[in-house]
């Protein structure tokens, strides 16, 4: 096994795509320590897009909670796992999605795994876009229902799947809110139309939309300028809403009572941690009281984007997403241009195959609301100056 697994290993180094974790010392922020470095990084490709994860109110509210209701449940929730302050949180998920219902996971990858199997049998059809994130495609395998894919945002392709699923008892079409990898957006308007049209549910994946993307973090719904369109969505807890853990499904209240009875990933994984609901919970209390926060991020957007473009690169995404492709091409180059870049205090990593498609290497800036004008300005010039030295730009 080893001889075979090594063999393995070296084809990964080989091609330039092996992935190193670099340690960090510190807590999440826009500004981290990282084990090797001396001074400071600014951090720019975490998912702490409203810079919660290490703010003070979120802290304090772990810290109330592990105080008041422990450490954790040792437990599944339909056994002896389910507390107030989970029941709270789900009230508040589903407030904030103006939904019916929420139930809570382990992660969104566990929502994702146990939703599909769950809703749908062989009489149902479900319709992905091709780019759909790898725990929306595993969960896909799951379920028995007739399976199509179409091409990634085409809409005529989606119609013709559509209307090769006509016959299928529930048509489901599924996508990404906000594909991770390259910002872009999904054309949810024409998804709904089409949805209407066809008698179909719409189902997303908002992880990289949820609490900060539309103008008060309603995610790709309210970006699109669309209200009570989307059937079902399932979103984490882990990025922007306190960058824990956790994720969620919500949805009609039948929904979320048939995966408290069927779902595999909730019946039979351990109950989310009381300070993880807990610092969730702030956020949700945050986010529905202000929403000072998405504006600040739409602002850094903007500066990022703007001056990256000015100076000769090529930004991929939706301009008004905090998600920046710097797009490279190589893999190798994409691997130099994030080390040389550490060595400027600039904290990015290069995407390679197989996390994106060959040919298509890119380093994956995130920005925060965290983020201070300076700290951009100075992410901006690094960028220019390893850029014009591996001859990226001119």
């Amino acid at each position: 096994m080893k001889h075979i697994i090594d063999t393995e290993l070296d084809s990964i180094r080989e091609a330039g795509t092996w992935k190193h974790e670099r340690i960090i010392t510190t807590p999440q922020a826009a500004s981290i320590r990282v084990r090797g470095s001396k001074d400071n990084i600014l951090n720019f490709c975490a998912n702490n897009y409203l810079g919660l994860s290490s703010n003070p109110e979120v802290v304090e509210a772990g810290k109330k909670a592990l105080e008041t209701h422990g450490a954790g449940l040792s437990s599944v929730r339909f056994i002896c796992g389910t507390q107030d302050i989970h029941k709270e949180l789900e009230a508040k998920i589903a407030r904030f999605h103006d939904m019916e219902d929420a139930i809570l996971y382990a992660s969104c990858f566990d929502a994702n795994a146990g939703l599909f199997e769950t809703l749908l049998t062989a009489d149902d059809a479900v319709i992905s876009d091709e780019l759909n994130h790898a725990s929306i495609i595993d969960g896909i395998r799951l379920c028995k229902a007739k399976r199509l894919r179409y091409k990634h945002t085409d809409m005529t392709d989606l119609e013709e799947k559509l209307k090769e699923a006509k016959s299928s008892r529930m048509r489901l079409i599924t996508s990404d809110g906000v594909f991770s990898m390259d910002g872009t957006v999904a054309r949810l308007k024409d998804m709904c139309r089409l949805a209407d049209q066809y008698e179909a549910l719409v189902f997303l994946d908002e992880c990289h939309a949820t609490g900060f993307f539309g103008s008060t973090g309603r995610g790709t719904e309210e970006h699109c300028e669309l209200k009570n369109k989307v059937n079902i969505i399932n979103s984490t807890l882990g990025k922007a809403m306190g960058g824990a853990a956790g994720g969620y499904t919500t949805g009609p209240k039948q929904l979320t009572d048939l995966l408290r009875n069927r779902s595999r990933p909730y019946l039979f994984s351990n109950t989310l941690p009381p300070p993880v609901v807990a610092c969730a919970s702030k956020v949700f209390d945050i986010l529905m009281n202000s929403a000072d926060l998405p504006k600040k991020l739409q602002t850094n957007t903007h500066q990022f984007r703007t001056m990256m473009k000015e100076a000769g690169f090529t930004v991929g995404g939706d301009p008004e997403h905090p998600i920046c492709p710097v797009m490279l091409g190589d893999a190798k180059l994409a691997a130099q241009f994030a080390d040389l870049m550490l060595g400027k205090g600039i904290y990015v990593i290069g995407f390679s195959y197989p996390v994106v498609p060959k040919g298509k290497a890119r380093i994956r800036v995130q920005l925060s609301a965290n983020h201070s004008p300076e700290n951009i300005n100075r992410a901006v010039d690094a960028f220019i100056q390893i850029g014009r030295q591996l001859k990226v730009i001119q």
